[in-house]
């Protein structure tokens, strides 16, 4: 019985320095990427993923390009054997590396627009100002129940709903800190401060949408040959005209991973590939929908086992 395959892409936070190299030197045939990807950053992006340094592969407008990049060289390899997902997603910067896997818009103009999305983000706000934590244990509703009790000290937002008992909340510093206290007494487990450098997919992020809106509009965007489940709803989208409104909407919304992941299911899929660095998204499936199968590409040795279950 063929596979009913779904393709996701991971986003900020599942860079490290080193990520694709194995790759890389296993098939000469990706260097042409990087090299394209230099040209329209005007970097060296081959070094900047493989040696770093770690400060400066972290910083959002970097991280942003050098993700992008990774995850579209292992895909190149996972092309050839031909597979037609029955749909797509991405972890927020992820949506781009879908949209070009989908064939929604070109290798280099999505590299051109998260290094715009990527520096809009930074400059919305002063560094320093944000913080994002993971809340481990509470319910959706809890959380955003204890964002609305912390709003008094500034803006906090749920920003990922990831997987059921995981919340990213994101915000202004001292409201995040004030979350934090109040969903540890509602019996949040665990809250783990996260290494993103933008308080990301809360409303703080509403004047970079708005000039990132310009840029997505000087693009070419078509159709997409496998739908998009977006972040913004978790609904499947495919037209054009609806992408770059999405990618819009994106940026101060929820990033709504667990219902994309559900909708994806709904459509038919029970195989997940997480195409790009780490096993993120992998981890947070096998609790969403615990009987799907997964696999990634991310090395050599999980693109052959890959190549394997697909061929």
């Amino acid at each position: 019985m063929a596979l009913r395959i779904g393709l996701v892409f991971p986003g900020q936070g599942s860079q490290s320095v080193g990520m694709g190299k194995a790759l890389y030197d296993a098939h000469p045939l990706l260097k042409s990427i990087y090299d394209e990807a230099s040209t329209v950053l005007g970097y060296d992006v081959a070094e900047l993923c493989f040696v770093g340094p770690a400060e400066r592969l972290n910083r959002t407008e970097f991280t942003q390009p050098a993700l992008l990049v990774s995850s579209l060289a292992s895909l190149k390899l996972f092309e050839p054997v031909g597979v037609r997902p029955l749909a797509v997603a991405g972890h927020s910067l992820g949506e781009y590396s879908a949209l070009v896997a989908a064939g929604g818009l070109s290798f280099r103009d999505a590299v051109g627009l998260v290094q715009k999305r990527g520096r809009y983000m930074s400059e919305a706000v002063a560094p320093g100002a944000g913080l994002v934590a993971a809340l481990l244990g509470l319910t959706a509703e809890t959380v955003k129940g204890v964002c609305r009790m912390a709003s008094p000290a500034g803006v906090v937002a749920a920003a990922n709903f990831n997987s059921p008992g995981q919340v990213v909340i994101a915000g202004e510093k001292a409201a995040v800190e004030r979350a934090i206290e109040l969903a540890k007494a509602q019996g949040c487990k665990k809250a783990i401060p996260l290494p993103v450098s933008v308080p990301v997919h809360t409303p703080l992020m509403q004047q970079a949408a708005d000039r990132l809106a310009k840029d997505l509009a000087m693009v070419r965007w078509s159709d997409l040959n496998a739908p998009l489940v977006n972040n913004a709803e978790a609904k499947a989208i495919n037209r054009a005209q609806e992408i770059q409104a999405s990618l819009v909407r994106q940026l101060p919304s929820s990033v709504l991973w667990e219902d994309t992941v559900q909708t994806m299911g709904k459509m038919g899929v029970t195989t997940f590939i997480e195409i790009g660095p780490g096993t993120v998204l992998t981890g947070l499936i096998r609790r969403i929908l615990p009987g799907s199968k997964l696999l990634n590409v991310n090395d050599p040795k999980s693109l052959d086992e890959t190549l394997k279950a697909v061929s």
